[in-house]
């Protein structure tokens, strides 16, 4: 399997590689924020940043990887869902309080933290920018579908379930969901389409 794998890359950083943490933070920042922005309400979206939570998931990650059992493909992002879905409860149950300094709240290195973890994320401005961007020109492409469309996007695109893991999460047959699938899929094609002309 190659080092860039997401094997290769969990078992890199179990041995001591920080790279190998930076590149897995690349490799699932715009899936996992995109799923991030649908899981939090209108309300803490408000109070909330997605990239404060995002920030938090691959702390939480970084820390537990010894607890991470690599099983398939898709079962690193469904751990890093699962961590994600734990902070959101988290900053729901916090949401009244102040908003703590993100300092305190990541603990990466500083001056007052020498021994903390490096930022996983030590893109230039500009490039965190062109980021962000992206994320959010996705997220209103996604916004503009049918909820049902978003929804079986977000389970078989972001989240990488089967066609039946999404059926049963949506409580349809696995035709229903692969033929409502490829009408999401189509529509969203379109919605590009009409953004790039």
């Amino acid at each position: 399997m190659a080092v860039t794998s997401t094997f290769g890359l969990i078992e890199r950083f179990k041995s001591g590689d920080q790279e190998a943490f930076a590149l897995l933070f690349q490799k699932y920042r715009a899936r996992l924020a995109v799923l991030i922005y649908y899981k939090l309400s209108e309300k803490l979206r408000q109070r909330v940043e997605v990239d404060d939570i995002l920030q938090e998931v691959f702390f939480a990650a970084s820390s537990e990887i010894d607890k991470f059992t690599y099983r398939s493909p898709g079962s690193f992002l469904a751990w890093l869902t699962c961590l994600a879905d734990h902070i959101i409860i988290d900053a729901a149950r916090f949401e009244n309080r102040q908003k703590r300094q993100a300092a305190e709240m990541l603990r990466f290195r500083s001056e007052s933290n020498p021994h903390g973890p490096e930022p996983a994320d030590s893109k230039t401005p500009s490039r965190l920018y062109a980021g962000q961007e992206a994320i959010e020109k996705l997220v209103q492409k996604l916004d503009a579908l049918p909820e049902d469309y978003r929804q079986v996007i977000l389970l078989a695109k972001l989240e990488g379930l089967t066609t039946q893991e999404v059926a049963e999460r949506m409580g349809k047959s696995r035709e229903t969901v692969a033929l409502l699938l490829h009408r999401a899929l189509q529509r969203f094609r379109q919605l590009d389409q009409q953004e790039q002309r």
